[in-house]
Parts: C-alpha cells; sequence; structure tokens
C-alpha cells in the first residue's frame, strides 16, 4: 500500500510541476506503477500474503464472535 501511496503522490506532484519533480520523467512513474502491477498481481500470491491476511481477518472475526457471544452470560 505505501508504495501505491508513492506512485499517487509523484503524479500529483509532476503533474503539477512542483520542485524536483517538473523534471521527472513520466516512464519513472509508469516503471513504478509496472513494478505495483507485479506486487500486487504475482509476488504478494507467490509469497501467500494474501491469503494470510483474509485468514488473519477472519480469525479476528471468529474471535470477536466467540468474545460477545461469552460475555453475554
Amino acid at each position: 500500500m505505501p508504495l501505491i501511496i508513492i506512485i499517487v503522490g509523484l503524479v500529483i506532484l509532476r503533474y503539477m510541476e512542483i520542485g524536483p519533480f517538473a523534471e521527472l520523467s513520466w516512464w519513472w512513474i509508469i516503471g513504478l506503477m509496472g513494478v505495483a502491477f507485479l506486487w500486487f498481481e504475482f509476488i504478494e500470491k507467490a509469497l501467500g500474503l494474501d491469503k494470510r491476511k483474509a485468514h488473519d481477518e477472519s480469525e479476528r472475526l471468529r474471535k470477536d464472535r466467540v468474545d460477545k457471544t461469552f460475555k453475554k452470560r
């Protein structure tokens, strides 16, 4: 996610031609977009990070449900 924030920031700075980013080539930004695409489409899945996030979320929901059930009694 930080990579996406950096890309959006660079696009805004380059488009508005602010500071040293006015001279920055668009190819650098497009290259970062390519890296972000590769990361989210291939590398994250290969490392299992996408399933780990989903598993952690479902585990948190399960714990919340169990806590809520036993606190009522």
